[in-house]
């Protein structure tokens, strides 16, 4: 772990192909990693072994990451709904205290990210794979109040 980054594994999955001999395993591994000040980014590694899935994860996950605008509170600046496959994720702005009500997928992400006050809701598919995508979409539609009166040609 270099310049403080955060590395979080979500899903480890075992695929078996079956050949003459028997079975033949892989794996691979859904990373997320964060430096706690709104940078993150999430990838999938492949590979025949665990922790080599793992590190090759970590490393594509760092070259995509992005910026996600966190208010002054530790929250989101608003509410956004975002459709991955068939889950549904919601991301709700909290108040201070609240602290991350999510489940173990969105956790993850959020806490990557360094958001420390947030309400999230995943409605229909509960595959990781999916909502990491859903939550990863979500946080990527997120705009400040800045970018915001900028965009309506507005002058704070």
């Amino acid at each position: 772990m270099d310049k403080g980054f955060q590395e979080y594994v979500i899903k480890v999955g075992r695929v078996a192909k079956v050949v003459k001999g028997g079975r033949r395993f892989r794996f691979n591994a859904l990373v997320v990693v964060g430096d706690s000040n709104g940078q993150v980014g999430i990838a999938l590694g492949k590979s025949k072994e665990v922790s080599e899935a793992i590190k090759k994860a970590v490393e594509k996950a760092k070259k995509e990451m992005f910026k996600v605008p966190i208010t002054k509170d530790g929250s989101i600046p608003h509410i956004v709904q975002v459709k991955q496959g068939s889950g549904i994720v919601l991301l709700k702005p909290a108040q201070p205290g609240t602290g991350v009500i999510a489940g173990n997928t969105a956790r993850y992400i959020l806490e990557a990210c360094g958001i420390k006050n947030i309400v999230t809701k995943s409605i229909g598919s509960n595959n990781p794979f999916n909502l990491a995508n859903a939550v990863i979409k979500a946080l990527k539609l997120l705009k400040s109040k800045e970018e915001i009166f900028e965009g309506r040609g507005l002058v704070q």
